[in-house]
């Protein structure tokens, strides 16, 4: 499902599975990915930092179809359901990501498709390989019509509108160079493990700062008023000033 490690000042939380592990969001692997940031908020400290990788092909290819049409019994109205209810659950991922008292970025070595690219799109700082995978919205083209706080998140994270119509209304499949260029990534790395190390990288400068991680988070949050609303968080006025 996935595991936490912390190394100096980062966290590093990493989606488990081998080979061709898809990490399809499930309610088993969101209660995983949840567990692992609650631990992750309860022991920051100042200047900490948060890294998300994944093993394998892809970083996630998004809510687990499979799970909802075997949990169902053959029912399409209660598969239906539970990709509803999987989508509630996965807000509270966004949501905790979002208040995270700390810097955070996502190492995408592999595919990042459907809630899989909302997951990684909502870390402050998406990092991406060249060499193989994709960004993808595949709602449009499955016929699902997306969540409210999905399309805040991508109206939050993706700031030109004609780039929002073309992941949106075009399902266009991005990779790392194009998605530099379109703003929907910071940089493009040749393969996996220069994409993690530049993220290391990253890491380190910004746990250099010792930022206070509370105020980190509501400045955060106030930069993102549309989405803080819809996930129905509040912004707190922290004053924790180093006279």
């Amino acid at each position: 499902m996935c595991t936490l490690e912390k190394r100096g000042k980062i966290f590093f939380l990493k989606l488990t599975g081998a080979g061709t592990d898809e990490h399809r969001l499930n309610p088993i692997l969101i209660s995983s990915i949840r567990s692992a940031l609650s631990e992750v908020k309860s022991q920051s400290t100042r200047g900490t930092a948060l890294i998300t990788v994944a093993e394998g092909k892809f970083f996630s290819n998004g809510l687990d179809i499979a799970w909802a049409k075997s949990a169902s019994d053959g029912s399409p109205s209660e598969a239906i359901n539970l990709l509803r209810h999987m989508a509630n659950l996965f807000k509270d991922v966004v949501s905790d990501l979002i208040s995270l008292p700390m810097p955070t970025i996502a190492a995408v070595t592999g595919h990042a498709a459907a809630a899989g690219l909302l997951l990684a799109i909502s870390h402050d700082y998406v990092l991406m390989r060249r060499d193989r995978g994709v960004l993808y919205m595949s709602e449009l083209d499955m016929g699902m019509a997306l969540p409210e706080y999905a399309m805040a998140a991508i109206r939050s994270k993706v700031a030109k509108p004609e780039v929002r119509r073309e992941v949106l209304l075009r399902g266009v499949k991005f990779k790392a160079d194009e998605a530099v260029v379109k703003g929907l990534i910071d940089s493009a790395h040749d393969n996996g493990e220069k994409t993690v190390e530049a993220a290391v990288r990253l890491g380190e400068e910004l746990t250099k700062r010792k930022w206070d991680g509370e105020v980190y988070a509501e400045i955060r949050k106030a930069l993102y008023p549309e989405l803080i609303s819809v996930l129905g968080l509040t912004v707190m006025t922290v004053v924790n000033a180093r006279m």
